[in-house]
């Protein structure tokens, strides 16, 4: 990226406070990896309890096919999805809020120079 030459506006902002809208841009990326990490930490916890469990075979019955152990671990695998949804919503939000502070800035630099 190159950056502008351009100063800054350092306008204020009517509708908001450019230091707030800058916090709680932070948070929001925190809270994304937060709830990625605490997905990810609880999926690989009930995966590897389930590992453990089956590799002593208490999920083994007879007479079972290839697709029925393969039942079993979907559940087990599709844990973190929502993990993964929460960390891109929240990673939306948080790269929207600064797009639109920059946008609110261009415009006012715009107007100014017209």
């Amino acid at each position: 990226m190159t950056e502008s030459n351009e100063p800054k506006t350092n306008f204020a902002g009517t509708y908001f406070d450019r230091d707030k809208v800058m916090k709680i841009s932070r948070v929001a990326g925190i809270f994304a990896w937060v709830a990625l990490g605490i997905y990810l930490f609880t999926s690989l916890n009930s995966f590897t309890q389930f590992m453990i469990q089956f590799a002593t075979g208490v999920y083994y019955q007879k007479g079972m096919s290839a697709f029925d152990v393969l039942g079993f671990f979907t559940p087990y695998l599709l844990q973190a999805v929502p993990g993964l949804l929460y960390f891109a919503g929240l990673k939306f939000i948080q790269h929207a809020l600064l797009i639109l502070m920059d946008m609110e800035d261009n415009t006012r630099r715009a107007a100014r120079n017209k």
